[in-house]
């Protein structure tokens, strides 16, 4: 359970897993495929592997094109890229249409920090969050992400998986039965809920060790499905909790998973909530650890904000 893998590479695995079970699926890349980890795929069943060279906006065209007939393509890019260069082609020749398209964006957030702020994608998840009738998909973990590549499959229509750069400890389970669009509690408190998705997930799950040495017990909920999301079962696990809600996230404030929970949670009263989230700023360059650091992106914050909170 502890040993350390990253999404992009654990999600790759599970598809090729998968694939060899259902010959309609096909792995497309825009010439990132070591980076992606799509690598995994062209490898193991390369005559389902098409690379379109650096031409995002061509690869979700062809990817459109096969779902046409019959062919379930998974296409990856850096979450830059992938969300960025071929945003119109994803609005219009895929959400507007329905088409059973997915797209896997590699990098969010901020830990493609030798990349700099132009790689650093941490608006994606507001961006497809956005479209009408697109999936929004976060692993928080390796063994999760194998999961995710299954229930991306299983889902007809169009879903945005973000996977990340950083290897994480393995906090799930392959065992585990999750749900598209149902939140998963991974521990369970009484003095406050943090509420998390992809790698924050994890560092939460360390903060919990800070807080319980501090005397408070607070629950962990884990959002795989950013969209659609599940606002009854955030306010079943905030209103346990006595109202008080910590959100993180790797990824802008501003129309992420922060916002979702605040919409969730507005109508309802005595509601205190905090977050720990990019806020509203572009990355930089820097050693992974520094910029996570100066984003407050760390178990220590996670900890910091949640005691704070817990003394409101």
């Amino acid at each position: 359970m502890a040993n350390k893998e990253a999404t992009r590479f654990g999600f790759y695995e599970g598809l090729v897993e998968l694939a060899k079970e259902h010959q309609d699926i096909y792995a497309l890349d825009a010439d990132l495929a070591k980076t992606t980890g799509s690598v995994a795929f062209q490898k193991a069943i390369p005559e389902r592997y098409i690379d379109v060279g650096i031409a995002e906006q061509n690869m979700v065209g062809i990817s459109a094109g096969l779902s046409k007939v019959g062919i379930v393509p998974f296409c990856a890019s850096m979450a830059v890229f992938a969300t960025g260069r071929a945003f119109e082609i994803i609005r219009n020749g895929v959400a507007y249409s329905k088409l059973n398209v997915k797209i896997v964006g590699s990098h969010g957030g901020i830990t493609a920090a030798g990349d700099g702020g132009s790689h650093q994608c941490v608006e994606d998840i507001g961006v497809m969050r956005s479209l009408p009738n697109m999936v929004v998909l976060q692993p928080c973990d390796g063994n999760q992400a194998r999961l995710i590549a299954k229930m991306a499959y299983e889902h007809k229509g169009p879903v945005y998986i973000r996977t990340s750069r950083e290897p994480m400890e393995n906090i799930t389970s392959l065992d585990d039965k999750i749900e598209l669009g149902k939140i998963q509690t991974l521990a369970e408190g009484k003095d406050l809920c943090i509420v998390a998705s992809g790698m924050m997930t994890c560092l939460a799950n360390q903060a919990l060790e800070i807080l319980k040495a501090n005397g408070v017990n607070a629950s962990l909920v884990n959002v795989h499905t950013i969209k659609p999301f599940d606002k009854d079962g955030i306010i079943r696990e905030v209103r346990a909790c006595g109202g008080k809600v910590l959100v993180c996230e790797e990824s802008n404030m501003v129309c992420g998973l922060t916002e979702a929970v605040a919409s969730s949670l507005v109508e309802e009263d005595g509601i205190k909530m905090s977050y720990v989230a990019i806020e509203d700023r572009f990355g930089q360059s820097g050693a992974t650890a520094e910029l996570l650091e100066a984003y407050g992106i760390t178990k220590e914050n996670i900890a910091a904000k949640a005691m704070e909170l817990y003394r409101r």
